[in-house]
């Protein structure tokens, strides 16, 4: 697998994975996390000129993509978390929109890895109901942290942390 910077001209190739991804989590019970519009192009074509978005690649073809952003606060809604709380107070990783076209198998476990490499610190945010994500953030070695609520839609997602000792 190879995960490199995603490139204006995947834009096309990035939106058909959502769809995917999107179809996938509804059959499987999940019809909420993103709605028709989410996430939208404009949104994945910022991230693609800012450097913070990612395509996973099997033989030369994008069969993954996720968001991946390090810093201090780099990801706002995390500064109020309910029912918990975050054990670390340091910079760290965030990563937002994985999504598969469902070719390949492990793609969050290969996304994680990575993103394990270049910091020491990863927080990751999900909808109740992604029973899929749940179970590759438990295979990570990510724990449950509480709960946060998006700025975009005022809606709950269940917050994970995973750090190296």
């Amino acid at each position: 697998m190879i995960i490199r910077p995603a490139r204006i001209e995947d834009i096309d190739v990035v939106m058909s994975i959502f769809e995917k991804a999107k179809s996938y989590m509804r059959s499987q019970g999940n019809i909420h996390q993103w709605g028709d519009d989410y996430p939208p192009r404009s949104l994945i074509e910022t991230e693609i000129a800012t450097g913070c978005f990612y395509c996973m690649e099997h033989d030369e073809h994008v069969v993954g993509v996720f968001s991946f952003q390090l810093g201090v606060d780099v990801e706002p809604t995390y500064t109020t978390i309910y029912e918990g709380s975050w054990l670390y107070d340091e910079p760290y990783g965030v990563v937002h929109r994985l999504a598969s076209n469902g070719s390949i198998r492990g793609i969050a476990d290969y996304c994680f890895a990575w993103c394990k490499e270049r910091c020491n610190y990863l927080r990751v945010d999900t909808h109740h109901n992604n029973a899929v994500m749940h179970q590759a953030l438990a295979r990570n070695g990510f724990t449950r942290s509480g709960i946060i609520i998006l700025s975009r839609n005022g809606s709950e997602r269940i917050a994970f942390e995973w750090h190296k000792d």
